[in-house]
Formats: structure tokens, C-alpha cells, sequence
């Protein structure tokens, strides 16, 4: 039977959409369930900041009428404009195991990028660097983290068949949290410290709203990753939306704040326990008792492993050693907690400033990913 690709034009078939990937990996020991209310709002057009410069069209591939896939046609005009590219993006892609479906749903995407007069598709990439990117190319036998893409080992294979090649790659880390920190590492430290009179805070919610720190460490991410592949700078709504989302979620005791003497930020790092346990046992619903597993997983009976989900360092402050005071703060208070693991958040393979954080600790490189893409 033929596949029928159709438009998602209703908030019902949005929820579809929404909890295709769930109950497409239903069991798969690996993959961490989405929070479909999460994606709910990420993709509604009146409360996601991000259309403010961007557009969306979202599609239901069907089978014998059933639904088989899914992918989001994203066309984020800040990143266009700021890259000298025209390109259509591709995001939340899953479909099950056939050509036909897969290249249906690319080609709903490419000819609603053709009509836009785009050039080329590129993906999966979502409408921010905070959004999943990244498909699965290694690792597929490696339990995946709350923020990235897990996927089936017959995607990327679909992507070479239909002529896509990569255009960019990021690898991923898992690090054993050392019991003690080196002697020549914390004198460093406090080196770096006394020479560029910087200091380590930690602070309160109450102190971050009163400082709106929470502003602050998101332009300091614009001003440190924009230089990275595809990054489009976040909007002041986009920075207000994350602060609400995010900030009630953290343990500040795994968030830190490098300050210089004038008492401005200039470097950060932000992790939480790793949650993917816990969605796997709500499949990503927060009711009935969803928000159970969750609250127990981050402050009551914490796993073994935690998420590194942001270091961001100045621009001006980078290859100074900064972030050496990040992980001192950071992995002592891990030993504190009683983590074992972390995992790294997608690093991209040419970003050799951030490899280079990674060299001192015992570690291990377990998973790939890549964006694919082809002219159009």
C-alpha cells in the first residue's frame, strides 16, 4: 500500500506526532522516552520563542493506515542569515523500516524547503542548539541521554540510500569521576584564580532571580557557542522561556559560576543526575506517577551517573585554563553526591577546545552522531 504523507493540522494530531517515537521504541533498553508535554510546547507555534524566526510544518507518514513516521520541516531564518546558507532543516525524524516511508517524509520536507527557495536539507536538527540534533551513528548499544537523539541502526543506513552525506559530526564522552582530584590540578587552580582574580559562587534561586543570573548564563552560551555549527543566537524571549523551564529542574549544587573581580560572569557549568532511567520507567509522562520517578531520581536516590549539559567559558577567557576551576567545583561536589559516571553532552569533532576539556580524566568515546544532508 502506498504511503500517504499528510500535514499535522490539529492539536489532536499534533499529540500523535508528539508520541510517535515512544511507542515506536516501546521497550528498546536504550532509548530515553521524550516528555511529550515538553514537545507539545517546543512545537506549538504561540509559545515556542524560536518563531519568532522560524517557520514549521510538521508530517504523519501512513501506512495500511497506520501511522509509521514522522519529521518536523524546520526553516530557521536567524541561522540561514548568520551562516550565508539556505537551508531547510529536518528534525524529530522517526519512521519504522522502509525506504519508502523515510523518503517520503524527506521529500515533504524538501519540497516545503524548495517552495521558501531553499537550496539544501540538513538534519536532524531542531529549531536550537537546545533542541535533540544529531542522528545515532555509533553507540547504538549505549543507554542515551535525556538531551539527545537515540535512534535504530537502520537511519543512518536510509539517509546514505537516498544520497545523503554527512555534513557534520559530534562524539560523545563517558568519564569516570576520579575519587581525587590531582595536587597539580588544584594548584593550578588556584593559579588561575590569583592571576586573572576570579572566584567560584554558588548561589541561591532566590539570588539567581534577584541577579537574573539566569539571563546572564544564557547570553553567555550565545557569546560561546556561536561559533558552532548551525548555532542561532537566542532571542530575549527564547532566554526568559529556558530560564522558567530550567531553573525550578536544577540541584545548584552541580551548577557553577566562575565570576571575575568585577563581579561579572565568565564561565559556567551546568549538569543534573542523569534522568533517563527514570522517563524509561514513566515513558516520559509526568502523570499518574510520572513525577514520582523523576523527584526520587533527583533528590532523593540519585543514580550513578550524571548529565554535563553546558560549559561555557568567554571567548576572552578561553585557553586560560578556566575551565579547570569549573571541574574542580563541579567533580568535588560529585565525589559529595555520590556519582560515579558522566556523561557529556554532543561535542562536535572539530571543536577542539572542548576535547581538549576531556584529556585529564579517564574516559571513554561511545557514541557518534551526524548531521546528514544533500542539495535539493
Amino acid at each position: 500500500m502506498a504511503v500517504i504523507i499528510k500535514t499535522v493540522s490539529s492539536r489532536k494530531e499534533l499529540k500523535t506526532f508528539v508520541r510517535f517515537a515512544n511507542r515506536l521504541y516501546k521497550g528498546n533498553p536504550y532509548y530515553v522516552p521524550a516528555m511529550p508535554a515538553d514537545d507539545m510546547n517546543t512545537l506549538d507555534k504561540t509559545k515556542n520563542g524560536a518563531f519568532e524566526f522560524c517557520e514549521s510544518e510538521y508530517y504523519l507518514a501512513y501506512k495500511d493506515d497506520k501511522v509509521v513516521g514522522r519529521v518536523a520541516a524546520i526553516l530557521n531564518h536567524k541561522a540561514n542569515e548568520a551562516w550565508n546558507v539556505k537551508q531547510i532543516r529536518f528534525g524529530w525524524f522517526d519512521f519504522i523500516d522502509d525506504m519508502e516511508v523515510s523518503k517520503a517524509l524527506l521529500d515533504a520536507v524538501i519540497a516545503f524547503g524548495k517552495s521558501r527557495g531553499m537550496t539544501q536539507i540538513v538534519g536532524p536538527l531542531g529549531f536550537t542548539d537546545f533542541d535533540p540534533e544529531g542522528m545515532l551513528v555509533e553507540g547504538f548499544d549505549r543507554l542515551c541521554t535525556m538531551a539527545l537523539i537515540y535512534n535504530h541502526p537502520y537511519y543512518p543506513e536510509h539517509m546514505k540510500a537516498h544520497g545523503y552525506v554527512k555534513e557534520t559530526g559530534w562524539v560523545e564522552y563517558r568519564i569516570t569521576i576520579p575519587q581525587e582530584l590531582p595536587e597539580k590540578h588544584i594548584k593550578f587552580c588556584d593559579l588561575i584564580m590569583e592571576r586573572y582574580k576570579l572566584r567560584i559562587r554558588k548561589m541561591s534561586r532566590r539570588q539567581i532571580r534577584k541577579e537574573n543570573y539566569g539571563k546572564k548564563l544564557f547570553e553567555l552560551i550565545n557569546e560561546t557557542y556561536c561559533v558552532l555549527y548551525g548555532y542561532s543566537l537566542l532571542s530575549e524571549k527564547q532566554i526568559d522561556q529556558y530560564v522558567d523551564q530550567y531553573l525550578g529542574l536544577l540541584d545548584l549544587r552541580m551548577v557553577s559560576f566562575i565570576e571575575n573581580e568585577h563581579g561579572e560572569l565568565v564561565a559556567a557549568g551546568v549538569s543534573m543526575p542523569s534522568l533517563s532511567r527514570a522517563l524509561q520507567k514513566c515513558n516520559g509522562e509526568m502523570f499518574p506517577f510520572g513525577w514520582w520517578h523523576l523527584l526520587k531520581n533527583m533528590y532523593l536516590k540519585k543514580p550513578d551517573t550524571l548529565d554535563l549539559l553546558l560549559i561555557g567559558v568567554k571567548p576572552e577567557y578561553q585557553s586560560k585554563g578556566v575551565n579547570t576551576l569549573i571541574f574542580k567545583d563541579m567533580f568535588e561536589n560529585y565525589k559529595k553526591l555520590g556519582f560515579k559516571y558522566a556523561e557529556t553532552n554532543a561535542n562536535l569533532e572539530t571543536n577542539a577546545k572542548v576535547q581538549a576539556m576531556w584529556r585529564p580524566f579517564e574516559k571513554e568515546q561511545h557514541k557518534k552522531r551526524w548531521v546528514f544532508g544533500k542539495e535539493i
